[in-house]
């Protein structure tokens, strides 16, 4: 069996580094493919309010933006891959623009119109562009617009990938389960690339997405790949606390400008915690958060930008206001409740520069991947440009390989021979939530090693559970996500035993200090040492 679709290159997932990847191939002739697990707009992209850090302001330098990106990361970020991304920043927004995204502008003194650059936490200077407070959409819908017009790009929604196919530590195809069909589909390609996105998921509360489940690592962890620093989850410090608002993101460009956190009688608190106050990183403020609710009892705190003038608030967040409006929450007159929530894994599947991983003709772009870039705490806005930057990267790398490679021929079939229909799905959504409330409780924003040890356990349990499950029933995709979920949970949980110092986001009250007696380490988990995984 060849493989019921045969593209040059399969890529999984259709956020920014997926269809960048899939445009900057295409011109090519190369016949692309591009799998969306949900709608071409459900993934973390769309949702991205905040922007892309790029150097434009005449004040600003890239030697700035790359010191502020290595003093975020805590000394594990690669400084040749922050020089790299840097210097790409001016170039990729100018390529989105090319691509029809429409950024905000403001005019100068001299009549003139440039971009407006917010500033964000972790930043020294303004280098945020962005598209008022929905960048992420305004990216998402032009690049699926330029992949839809491509006639090279074929885009597959509501497909789930189940596994990768290898032969000698090649990869080759892939299995895929078409949701809307209920059926399994198998997929060859010469090349093949994982740009899933992240696992906020793992954890109860998230700004992210349904899609975020970290698919992409636990394929290619199951594959033979090693991950590396997934310790390092980044809780966004400001979302939503309103049993309606889904996890709705509260920007960070809000602190930027201004906005002030509060405790309920009206008082601020970051000023306590780090000289910078709401500018300082995600995980100081994070942290500060969830240490003043623990302390006194609190379910949220609450963000204040309303002494601002309510045509800037308006015109500034848009989209921000007319959310929160929706729940009778005026910002333009009120604070807005937020609590902490999974933003972001700065962890994943280790890559060179190129994005390639340790499987030939497998590559992994986005927050799927660990570059080297974010280290232990990823600055606002570099993500985006991070997807933009690697996939340009892979595009290179891809355009030499493809040419001496041939089609895989004979793939395996997809065998359902031995399992049925489940008649018993109640054990999937349970276990899908005992999972996310135990990493919540015991592997969140602050851990210790009985917290940690508590988690692995449960972990172990759920595995032999959902193992025994998978193997007698046929797949869906709510299964395929919990099967990945545990995994990926397990090597979170692997990744922050072996660390024994507080650093970046990960914070551990048994070792609340960095670890100066030797150099910075990064945490790399290598699956031939776990058994079963």
């Amino acid at each position: 069996m060849k493989g019921e679709f045969s593209f040059d290159v399969l890529i999984i997932g259709s956020g920014g580094a997926g269809l960048t990847l899939a445009l900057k191939l295409a011109g090519t002739k190369t016949r692309v493919a591009v799998l969306s697990k949900f709608a071409l707009t459900a993934g973390s992209t769309y949702y991205a309010q905040g922007g892309i850090s790029a150097v434009f302001d005449a004040d600003d330098s890239l030697e700035s933006h790359l010191n502020d990106t290595l003093d975020s990361g805590a000394g594990l970020c690669d400084e040749e891959i922050v020089k790299l991304t840097v210097n790409h920043g001016k170039e990729s927004i100018d390529w989105l623009r090319e691509q029809g995204v429409m950024f905000t502008e403001e005019q100068t003194l001299s009549g003139e119109t440039k971009l407006h650059l917010n500033r964000e936490g972790g930043h020294s200077h303004r280098r945020v562009v962005h598209t008022a407070d929905a960048t992420g959409k305004a990216v998402s819908l032009s690049l699926i617009e330029r992949a839809q017009e491509n006639v090279n790009i074929e885009l597959f929604e509501n497909h789930n990938i189940i596994d990768l196919i290898t032969e000698n530590n090649r990869c080759v195809g892939a299995y895929v389960f078409n949701s809307q069909q209920q059926k399994v589909e198998t997929f060859a390609a010469k090349i093949i690339v994982l740009a899933s996105g992240g696992a906020s998921k793992a954890y109860l509360y998230s700004t992210n997405p349904q899609s975020s489940t970290g698919d992409g690592m636990a394929v290619a962890w199951r594959a033979g790949c090693r991950v590396s620093n997934l310790e390092f989850m980044q809780f966004h410090p400001t979302c939503l606390y309103h049993p309606a608002g889904h996890s709705f993101l509260i920007s960070e460009a809000v602190r930027g400008e201004g906005g002030r956190l509060i405790l309920p009688d009206g008082s601020t608190f970051m000023q306590n915690f780090d000289e910078r106050g709401e500018l300082a990183p995600r995980d100081i403020v994070a942290r500060a958060i969830d240490h003043e609710m623990k302390k006194r009892g609190l379910e949220c705190v609450y963000l204040d930008i309303s002494h601002k003038p309510a045509p800037f608030i308006r015109e500034h967040f848009p989209n921000i206001y007319q959310q929160c409006l929706a729940f009778d929450i005026d910002i333009t007159q009120q604070p807005i409740p937020v609590v902490p929530a999974a933003h972001y894994t700065c962890g994943g599947v280790l890559t060179d520069s190129f994005a390639r991983t340790d499987i030939e003709n497998l590559y992994a772009v986005g927050e799927v991947a660990c570059t080297g870039l974010h280290g232990a705490n990823r600055m606002a806005s570099n993500s985006l440009l991070e997807c933009l930057v690697f996939a340009t990267r892979a595009s290179e790398d891809i355009k030499q390989k493809l040419p001496l490679l041939t089609m895989p021929k004979n793939l395996p079939a997809w065998d359902e021979s031995q399992v049925s229909d489940s008649d018993e799905e109640v054990v999937v959504s349970h276990n899908w939530n005992e999972l996310r409330h135990f990493m919540w409780d015991y592997v969140g924003i602050v851990r210790t090693d009985k917290r940690l040890h508590r988690a692995m356990n449960r972990v172990e349990l759920l595995k032999k559970e959902i193992a025994e499950y998978y193997a007698h029933f046929r797949v869906t995709s709510d299964l395929l996500e919990l099967r990945n979920l545990v995994i990926v949970a397990e090597l979170i949980i692997r990744c922050a035993q072996q660390r024994k110092e507080s650093r970046g986001l990960h914070y551990t009250l048994d070792y609340p200090n960095l670890d100066t007696s030797q150099p910075a380490q990064n945490t790399v988990l290598t699956p031939d040492n776990f058994v079963n995984s």
